[in-house]
């Protein structure tokens, strides 16, 4: 079993920044891609951001040039600095990681965090 645990959420001001964290851990082999999505009240989940293991990024368009992934694979722990927050950032943002446990025989499972909140205000 693998848990993944975020922090860093909280209410901010507009313009203001935040730094997410995720740490994994477990029954962890190897980590492949981890990422952060999140879903806004009444919207769908939607990827915000992912980072390989070997450092290849991919940003949403809504939030290129504002929020930097990064992650420690010594640690399997992900980060989400996000700068120039907007009102439209409002949302439970979540962790995602792809990892082949110990257990699973060479084959990548899929697991999601349990979500912080991240509130703008305007």
């Amino acid at each position: 079993q693998v848990q993944l645990v975020e922090s860093g959420g909280g209410l901010v001001q507009a313009g203001g920044s935040l730094r997410l964290s995720c740490a994994a851990s477990g029954s962890i082999f190897s980590i492949n891609t981890m990422g952060w999505y999140r879903q806004a009240p009444g919207k769908q989940r939607e990827l915000v951001a992912t980072i390989t293991n070997g450092g290849n990024t991919n940003y949403a368009d809504s939030v290129k040039g504002r929020f930097t992934i990064s992650r420690d694979n010594a640690k399997n722990t992900v980060y989400l600095q996000m700068n120039s927050l907007k009102p439209e950032d409002t949302a439970v943002y979540y962790c995602n990681a792809f990892v082949i446990t110990t257990q699973s025989m060479g084959l990548l499972d899929n697991y999601w965090g349990q979500g912080t909140q991240v509130t703008v205000s305007s």
